[in-house]
């Protein structure tokens, strides 16, 4: 039985040119538009999604694309190498010309050679058979060729006959941005999240199918799928029954998924210190597996709040204070905010604009080093009066006369 070929360029709305970048971004937006999230119970985008998943996952892997654009199909059957081989031969989709002479190399187009010596064969009913859908059995053999199937062999792994074990299928890893407020990330706390997840089905036990076995409607029981590329044509493992010709009934609650997506809150401890961009793993919170396979993690990706008055930089914390004149002139004592409450802050005498004062382990408690603590830097903002009576400004002009010093002498040194 022959399988559908699928248009996976078609599908990401691409050229057969595109890069991998531009590949990206197709399915990038494409993700955007179907994304089950976005699309709750919609069952058209969510194959849409799972059409376009597959696109991706092909034609974002270079050895995948290769062997898709060499046959027009995906298999993982197919060996890459042996498609670059097939690719550089030159009867990719083109077929053959005819029947090669004895003991020699079939040539394709420009006269390239295929890679394979077919010395020995009569393609005579080649085109005939393949019109009929029949297997093409050579004839002559005593000229020291093989079959069919042994030149290719090489190009399969293991083989269309193999069969693959349906397993436990771990499930995937959640991530979620989660905002946090300024004070919790520093004194710690519980936080609440609602999340959406995929859940084993109640139904199937998470085993996607239900019922006894019955015979695989894809391949009709033969356990292979018939491909073709061009004139060529080739048996592969069914993808359905996975070459057993024996299938299961899907599960018509999950659709033969094995999980069910639901939304959860789940509670979370956030230790005091934890940083902005910080992860927290929960372990066992993601998407179910299949088959009794392990369920992922949940990531949550900590995005922290903004303060007014503080701002955080790792384990320390800045704050801008405002000071007079008269305070930074002659030096003074302080009160200062902290995370803790006021505290004290020597101001030296000659304090400048701009300048920082460190008050020690006055910062952010670490959360990765127990017992250490970040600092408070402390940035001086000099606050200049609106000087409006006139003893006021008598007394700064005298100020100035008793204090003459160019201020602006360096800047004009430098020029």
């Amino acid at each position: 039985m022959a399988t559908q070929q699928k248009d996976y360029y078609g599908m990401l709305g691409v050229k057969k040119t595109a890069t991998a970048d531009e590949i990206r971004k197709a399915f990038r937006k494409a993700a955007r538009k179907y994304h089950p999230d976005v699309n709750p119970n919609n069952k058209k985008a969510e194959e849409k999604f799972k059409e376009i998943s597959e696109a991706n996952d092909v034609l974002s892997d270079a050895k995948k694309r290769k062997v898709y654009d060499q046959f027009g199909f995906y298999s993982d059957n197919i060996d890459a190498a042996a498609a670059e081989a097939a690719a550089r031969g030159g009867y990719g989709g083109g077929g053959f010309s005819g029947a090669p002479p004895r003991g020699g190399q079939a040539r394709g187009r420009g006269a390239q050679e295929v890679p394979f010596d077919f010395g020995g064969f009569d393609f005579s009913d080649f085109a005939g058979a393949s019109a009929q859908g029949g297997r093409t059995q050579p004839r002559g053999q005593q000229g020291g060729g093989g079959s069919f199937r042994d030149i290719f062999g090489g190009m399969f792994n293991g083989g269309a006959g193999a069969t693959r074990a349906q397993g436990p299928t771990p499930g995937t890893d959640i991530e979620y941005l989660v905002n946090t407020d300024f004070w919790t990330l520093i004194r710690g706390g519980v936080t609440k999240l609602e999340v959406q997840r995929q859940e084993s089905c109640t139904s199937c036990k998470g085993k996607s199918t239900t019922g006894g076995e019955v015979v695989c409607p894809e391949c009709k029981g033969t356990g292979q799928v018939t491909q073709m590329a061009g004139q060529m044509k080739f048996n592969l493992q069914c993808p359905l029954c996975k070459g057993t010709g024996r299938a299961s009934s899907e599960c018509a609650t999950c659709y033969g998924e094995g999980v069910i997506t639901k939304r959860e809150t789940v509670e979370f401890r956030i230790k005091p210190g934890t940083r902005d961009g910080q992860r927290i793993r929960l372990a066992g919170k993601g998407n179910a597996g299949v088959n009794g396979g392990a369920a992922g993690d949940l990531y949550l990706i900590i995005k922290a709040g903004t303060h007014p008055v503080f701002a955080r930089t790792g384990d320390d914390i800045y704050v801008t204070v405002p000071v007079a004149v008269s305070e930074a002139a002659l030096g003074a004592k302080i009160d200062v905010p902290t995370i803790d409450g006021r505290t004290q802050l020597k101001i030296p005498p000659g304090t400048q604009a701009g300048q920082k004062l460190r008050l020690r382990e006055k910062g952010v408690p670490s959360a990765a080093r127990e017992g250490h603590r970040g600092d408070q830097i402390v940035e001086v903002k000099i606050v200049v009066p609106k000087v409006q009576d006139e003893r006021s400004k008598e007394i700064l002009r005298e100020f100035a006369k008793l204090n003459d010093e160019d201020v602006r002498a360096q800047l004009f040194r430098e020029v």
